[in-house]
């Protein structure tokens, strides 16, 4: 009698137990069949009825196979830092702000626009020169990173650029050892304008909700200029000093919307 009564105890703590496991393997089950998603694209998962065996099947629509994300999928607006920095520390500088559109995410159609300013007194030729004028670059980045929907995106890109601006250049005098007297030197509203490329290599990362930071390395190649009878202008807005910025650099404070 008691080994009967083990018996039926032994047999319904095991059905008590089968009776818990199922719902857990039948749960793991559905997990493991389930296809994993990668980045923001959706999902479309349809399911259908149990086949001979007993399981259930599940099919991932052609759906997540395509791109989800819209054609336009946003703008940035940015300020440079950089430039603002040379104003404060330097005998040039510019302001500029740049607006970006997001095309799926991938391609970056951009607008900057600057407005540069140069004072600047040669201590040796005791030359003194002043520029201030608007330009402009228009370009395209790419983020050339494999998944577009990361936080941080690398860039390269290309821009066009251009400026039309004038100067001033006048020097103290000098005195004449022979006649007497100082002559002197002065130029007023030179009259210049210069086109040019650049490359760009770029990063930029999320930092709080909307607000990114970045920052980009450029090569620039002067493809025409005008600079006037005088020879080459000391600065050109935009690009830099004339003899000395195929290199350069921008740092942003980006906001998204």
């Amino acid at each position: 009698m008691k080994r009967r009564k083990r018996t039926c105890i032994l047999s319904l703590s095991l059905a008590i137990s089968l009776l818990f496991l199922c719902p857990v393997h039948t749960i793991a089950q559905n997990e493991e069949s389930q296809p994993k998603r990668t980045g923001k694209t959706p999902v479309k998962v349809t399911e259908s009825l149990p086949n001979k065996t007993g399981k259930r099947s599940v099919k991932v629509s052609d759906f997540d196979a395509k791109d989800s994300v819209s054609w336009f999928n946003g703008i940035a607006v940015s300020i440079d830092a950089v430039g603002l920095l040379q104003l404060g520390l330097s005998d040039y500088g510019q302001y500029e702000a740049a607006l970006r559109i997001h095309v799926k995410d991938r391609y970056f159609p951009i607008l900057e626009l600057g407005y540069g300013q140069a004072s600047h007194d040669d201590d040796v030729t005791l030359l003194s020169y002043r520029s201030k004028a608007p330009y402009g670059r228009i370009g395209l980045d790419i983020n050339v990173l494999k998944n577009k929907f990361d936080d941080y995106r690398v860039y390269a890109g290309l821009r066009y650029a251009f400026t039309s601006f004038k100067y001033d250049l006048w020097h103290p005098g000098v005195e004449d050892p022979f006649w007497g007297g100082t002559s002197e030197y002065s130029a007023y509203g030179v009259k210049c304008h210069q086109h040019w490329a650049e490359l760009v290599f770029g990063v930029d990362a999320k930092i709080i909700g909307p607000v990114h930071l970045g920052w980009s390395l450029r090569y620039r190649r002067r493809l025409s200029s005008d600079e006037g009878p005088l020879g080459n202008a000391w600065y050109v807005p935009g690009y830099g000093l004339s003899d000395s910025s195929n290199l350069g650099g921008t740092f942003n404070v980006i906001f998204e919307i």
